[in-house]
């Protein structure tokens, strides 16, 4: 039988068009289921919800990602308090860097040696702890800057050993083909208890107090808690017969290995690029009050613009059902930096706060896209035996980028003011990413796997 000969009440594959022939272009409600079908392939893809372990971590993040903001406000906000100037505030950079940096390595090298759920319950638990001691000396007013500062370099230590570890369970649970979903899915709840976090943030300090968030955040935390203790063993995948160990060799075969993977490479450096230069959080203290005209100590302004980044990723990620179709995937990601560069230095520019929320949703967005391929292309590429140390080395980066950043945002707005410091930096990205896609143009040329 020839194609012409077929039987035209035979139904057609799904992405097969055959012309008049295919039935559900036939009567008068056509239009309507088409529009249909359109919406539901761009809203999120929820297949790796059917995944009970997956759903039960996803599901706590929901909870946990809304306690873990309320603390990401209220440890510059209690450092601005207490010196009031943005110069101390980028002092946060340095302190949460250096922890980043080394415990993100070796807790790579880690995931990659003992069993994952029990390294997960460790370091969470070690995070709930510090938020308590956070609050403890929040609420009582022993120590000052410098102690809150050490607290908070504690505190990032854990959770750079927790979240490489994290990232690398995920593709234990679930296909290769769900990866990209799997990422976007975690991602928007990320960033909707980023969106929910700073605003319930801003509400509540004039209520509660600044201390009671710490407070919130270590009770947020045993949903998590609980909801690793349900996971399976997730033993290291080391060859048979060897024992995987985590020292410095470790950790030195990890670079080499990424080192010869110059997708992953560029992949880590471009997030540099967007991160260390775009990332303008250090000034949303002094803009919310100088600029948009908030009370000291922090309002509604600040909640806004502290949550308009994760309402863009938001967004962005409600709508992600088509980021699975797309396969030039090393395109997506610099077309992705250039638009969240291209929103950091508009937010620089703007003196109106519904602009400069808008704005920076736009970079939001642009940066979910980024983040989801980043994170596929890693647990693709990289094998289980080598995941946690390149899931490692790509939290020194996700989180080390704004450090950077905050480093050099802070004395920046001292010196010449913050939103001249924000559009500087976001312009430096796009100059960055484009010359760092035209060294290594493979990393432009890579496909991933399409669903």
């Amino acid at each position: 039988m020839t194609m012409r000969d077929e039987d035209p009440t035979r139904p057609v594959p799904e992405g097969r068009d055959d012309g008049p022939t295919r039935p559900l272009r036939k009567g008068p409600d056509a239009p309507t289921r088409r529009f249909s079908t359109a919406v539901r392939g761009a809203l999120a893809d929820t297949r790796p919800l059917r995944t009970p372990a997956y759903r039960r971590l996803w599901t706590a993040g929901i909870v946990t990602v809304v306690g873990a903001q309320l603390t990401v406000v209220a440890v510059p906000t209690q450092i601005y308090l207490l010196t009031g100037s943005s110069a101390y505030v980028g002092l946060t950079g340095i302190f949460g860097l250096v922890p980043l940096v080394f415990f993100g390595l070796w807790g790579g090298a880690i995931a990659d040696a003992v069993d994952r759920r029990v390294l997960l319950l460790l370091t969470g638990a070690g995070i709930a702890a510090m938020s308590l001691v956070l609050w403890v000396t929040a609420a009582t007013g022993v120590g000052g800057v410098w102690l809150v500062l050490c607290l908070f370099a504690v505190q990032t230590a854990f959770l750079a050993v927790n979240q490489p570890t994290r990232s690398a369970v995920i593709p234990r649970l679930l296909p290769a083909e769900q990866l990209p979903a799997a990422n976007a899915l975690n991602m928007t709840v990320v960033q909707a208890g980023a969106v929910a976090g700073p605003l319930l943030a801003g509400v509540l300090i004039p209520v509660i107090g600044l201390p009671t968030l710490y407070l919130l955040d270590a009770v947020a935390l045993l949903a998590t808690l609980w909801a690793t203790w349900r996971l399976p063993p997730v033993p290291p995948a080391a060859p048979e017969g060897r024992r995987q160990r985590a020292g410095l060799q470790e950790i030195v075969d990890g670079f080499r290995y990424l080192a010869l993977h110059k997708v992953l490479l560029v992949s880590f450096l471009i997030d540099i690029v967007a991160m260390g230069f775009g990332m303008p959080r250090v000034v949303f203290p002094e803009m919310a009050e100088r600029t948009f005209g908030d009370p000291r100590g922090g309002g509604i302004a600040l909640g806004l613009l502290f949550a308009a980044i994760p309402i863009g990723m938001v967004a962005a990620g409600l709508f992600s059902g088509w980021l699975h179709r797309v396969s030039r995937q090393g395109v997506a990601v610099t077309v992705a930096i250039c638009i969240w560069g291209a929103g950091v230095a508009l937010f620089g520019l703007t003196h109106s706060l519904w602009l400069a929320v808008l704005f920076l949703a736009v970079a939001g967005a642009g940066d979910l896209v980024s983040s989801v391929y980043r994170s596929s292309m890693l647990q693709t590429v990289a094998t289980d035996e080598m995941r946690g140390r390149m899931q490692g080395v790509f939290i020194v980066v996700v989180a080390g980028g704004p450090r950077i950043a905050d480093l050099w945002h802070g004395p920046a707005a001292a010196g010449f003011g913050p939103g001249t410091a924000a559009t500087v930096g976001g312009v430096a990205v796009i100059v960055a990413a484009l010359a760092v896609v035209a060294r290594y143009p493979q990393f432009w040329r890579y496909r991933g796997a399409t669903a």
